[in-house]
């Protein structure tokens, strides 16, 4: 139930709980729920919106199922229901205008193709979820849209094994809580997200949905870039997430790969690159988590009894705190990472739990050791101790002043003579020695 109320809470109060509550998590499918379900058909539409307009949906009526339809350039009303396979092909030529009310376009079809189309001016209402774009089939292509102007962008519910491929998705001009997700799964499993732009939205969302794959997209000033809950079995590859609240954050998932993505900018007091909430068995590699106030975050993760989280040769630099765990449950496995240029490298909340992680051979741009044989290890462990900066640690509130002249005074005679025992945060006993090159992931 607790899972259940969180969900209910971050969707707005959207009308969820009657109808999964005997659901276990990320399984079946609920009978009726405010953003819909594929076992609902959509109503047909009985007007268009733009009377001055010609009519999309009369387009779609007289082409035969299975046919290709090339519609004439220019601007047509919506709304649009598709409920036969067609390939819908605008060429880039054809706008398709919601005139402000509801979903502009709803697929309800499988095996179809919609491409070169531009879907703008949705409704605003949360209570029905307007969109521009509505999926409900599966084995779709859903290729190079443009999508402004609308409450939620694409929104797939119930749709497995869908293509949703290069495509530009903005929001209504509204303030950032009040935005539509610029893309969002619902119980929508095995499908394939590339190389779209999300810019100027609120949230990437995936929520009980297993098996996607997230590549090539690009993020720009919205809250979360990708925002998992109950969602395991997901990567996410090759992305660029810029300039957003959160980048991606991974709540009650397991399984979920996490690589060669780069997140920078994720800044404010909630900003972070990635986050855990009790998260388990997953993996993050090859990233570059730069100029985020937390570059990793994580809380009650590895959440599972015998799970592991491993972070591996990512550069996690120029960040606020490169890695805060919040809890001291342990099993976080870190190698060959880069830390550099972080005010703090790693925070740890609690005491007695520095032997609950494992550490090896990362590079660490404070080491004050030396590598006297040459082989590129240190030759004394890399040990992070907090002294007095242990009161930001342990009070959120206090991290204001973490830079301040009286907190590095007071952190700096504590070192030259403590006179208190400092807490060990970390040991690694083969610290890598020289700076590795890093890849460039295409960051601008």
């Amino acid at each position: 139930m607790r899972a259940l109320a969180l969900l209910a809470l971050a969707a707005g109060g959207l009308a969820l709980a009657a109808s999964i509550a005997e659901l276990p998590p990320g399984m079946g499918a609920p009978a009726s729920a405010g953003w819909g379900s594929s076992m609902e058909r959509a109503p047909m539409p009985k007007a268009p919106n733009v009377p001055q307009l010609p009519w999309f949906q009369t387009l779609v009526d007289q082409a035969p199922a299975g046919s290709v339809l090339k519609p004439p350039p220019g601007a047509y009303s919506g709304p649009v229901l598709v409920s036969k396979p067609l390939i819908i092909d605008g060429g880039g030529q054809v706008t398709i205008d919601g005139g402000g009310q509801g979903t502009v376009f709803v697929l309800e079809a499988g095996n179809a193709s919609l491409r070169g189309v531009r879907l703008t001016n949705s409704g605003s209402s949360h209570d029905s979820d307007d969109a521009c774009l509505n999926v409900r089939g599966s084995n779709n292509l859903i290729e190079s849209l443009v999508i402004d102007n609308c409450l939620f962008g694409i929104d797939l519910k119930q749709s497995n094994d869908n293509i949703v491929r290069g495509n530009r998705i903005s929001s209504k001009p509204l303030d950032l809580g009040m935005r539509g997700d610029g893309l969002r799964l619902w119980y929508s499993m095995n499908n394939r997200i590339e190389s779209n732009e999300v810019i100027d939205s609120r949230d990437m969302v995936v929520w009980y949905s297993n098996g996607n794959l997230f590549r090539n997209n690009l993020g720009r000033r919205s809250r979360y870039s990708i925002h998992f809950m109950f969602a395991n079995d997901n990567i996410v590859e090759g992305n660029r997430f810029y300039d957003n609240a959160v980048g991606v954050y991974l709540m009650y998932t397991e399984k979920v790969h996490v690589r060669n993505n780069v997140i920078s900018h994720a800044t404010g007091a909630t900003g972070m690159g990635i986050g855990f909430k009790e998260a388990s068995d997953s993996v993050v590699e090859g990233n570059e988590i730069i100029y985020c106030a937390v570059g990793i975050g994580s809380d009650y993760s590895p959440f599972q009894p015998g799970t592991r989280i491993e972070f591996r040769g990512n550069r996690i630099a120029y960040n606020g705190i490169g890695i805060l765990f919040t809890s001291d449950l342990g099993g976080n496995i870190a190698t060959g990472n880069t830390f550099e240029g972080n005010l703090s490298h790693v925070a740890q909340v609690g005491r007695g739990s520095s032997g609950l992680n494992r550490w090896h051979g990362n590079y660490w741009d404070d080491y004050q050791g030396f590598d006297r044989d040459g082989d590129g290890v240190g030759d004394t462990p890399y040990e992070l101790h907090a002294f007095a900066d242990r009161i930001w640690m342990e009070i959120p509130q206090a991290r204001f002043f973490k830079t301040a002249p009286a907190l590095e005074a007071l952190d700096f005679l504590e070192r030259l003579a403590p006179f208190s025992s400092p807490e060990l945060i970390l040991r690694d006993e083969k610290p890598r020695f020289q700076h590795s090159a890093q890849p460039n992931h295409g960051r601008s």
